[in-house]
């Protein structure tokens, strides 16, 4: 076995083989046993038969940076042309399920244990009208989110839904747990306007996938995350259903011996401001770990702010520390080139690199190297 030609985004090593009069096309055909995929990189192995230096005569090894650009402009188009998950893959906890289902009567308890979330619309409603506004050239005064498409992931009984309803969005909620669909499809019903500019599913991010690919100006996971069994397959989802330049609204716990402390000791145990088991240590993420999925799956983070819960007066502040709680907001590439250009660009590179191989002299003077 002969390993060789590690692509990166630096360039690498590329190998071509020789036959006569330069057609090596078949000698490739016989040497290559394989070409595997490894995260982040692009490895080709390939197999030596018996006498195929007697066969073939010369090997050449050269370095093209140019050519193995090309291999990253595909790279670049991975996450957006790949199978988008069926609904056979779920990145919803069945443990959590049960947990939100047994709360789904409290959503609307201004002073029940929903408080905290409630206070929180005072920074996340402003946090995410503030950033889409910059996106809108002209927006409508008492309705500054007209004609935007918004999802909203995990909306329990539409404590955010609502409040971005009446900004003039049109918004879908979805949530995994019928009771708070049930919950939010009520309370809507008592405003008509709501009524109108707001639609709430039972269903989990992934399977909506398919059919709402590049559907919504903004994706909204407010206090999800942390609570998702597969961490990356729930934010490739989000991604695939924002629309080109589109905006991902994050609000999470960070994973910190702090955030254990008081997101769980202390609130769950000592306190009680939430319910035992409603957080585990281990689903919490730092903003440097979601900030790197995000921009392996196309999303540039755009802001990353800390947020401070006062239980002693109920309300929530803005902080530069992001070792307990945090907002992100990050944008989707807005230019999505088809990935077979990228393609057809690296096969004209590649063979105008065989026609000069076969009159390179400096085939000989590599392989003495």
């Amino acid at each position: 076995m002969w390993g060789g030609g590690k692509l990166g985004s630096s360039g690498g090593w590329f190998l071509r083989v020789l036959g006569p009069g330069g057609r090596n096309t078949k000698a490739v055909r016989h040497l290559i046993s394989s070409v595997v995929y490894v995260k982040n990189q692009l490895s080709w192995i390939l197999q030596i038969k018996p006498g195929v230096f007697n066969e073939y005569r010369t090997m050449w090894f050269k370095s093209y940076r140019t050519t193995f650009s090309c291999l990253n402009r595909i790279k670049s188009f991975r996450y957006r042309w790949a199978r988008l998950y069926s609904t056979s893959q779920t990145t919803v906890d069945s443990g959590e399920v049960k947990t939100f289902l047994a709360l789904a009567h409290k959503w609307w308890d201004e002073q029940g244990i929903y408080a905290p979330l409630h206070s929180m619309n005072d920074l996340r409603v402003p946090f995410i009208r503030d950033n889409l506004l910059k996106t809108i050239p002209n927006h409508q005064p008492g309705k500054p989110l007209f004609g935007m498409k918004i999802l909203d992931v995990g909306c329990g009984g539409g404590l955010l839904t609502e409040p971005l309803g009446r900004l003039g969005a049109s918004v879908i909620g979805i949530d995994p747990v019928d009771e708070n669909i049930k919950t939010a499809q009520c309370h809507k019903s008592f405003d008509p306007v709501l009524d109108k500019r707001i639609e709430y599913r039972v269903c989990s991010l992934e399977e909506i996938v398919e059919e709402t690919a590049e559907t919504f100006d903004a994706v909204v996971a407010s206090e999800v995350v942390e609570h998702v069994i597969d961490l990356e397959t729930f934010l490739q989802c989000c991604c695939q259903v924002l629309k080109p330049s589109g905006s991902l609204f994050i609000t999470t716990i960070n994973k910190t011996q702090l955030s254990y402390a008081l997101g769980i000791v202390f609130s769950e145990q000592i306190a009680g401001i939430v319910p035992k088991g409603t957080h585990t240590w281990e689903k919490f993420v730092s903003p440097e770990t979601l900030e790197s999925i995000l921009e392996s799956n196309g999303l540039s983070v755009q802001t990353v702010v800390g947020m401070l819960y006062n239980p002693f007066s109920g309300y929530w502040h803005w902080s530069e520390n992001t070792s307990l709680n945090y907002a992100a907001h990050a944008v989707k590439s807005g230019v999505q080139e088809h990935p077979m250009s990228a393609e057809f660009a690296f096969k004209g590179e590649t063979e105008e690199l065989q026609a000069n191989a076969c009159t390179n002299p400096a085939v000989h003077e590599e392989l003495k190297k």
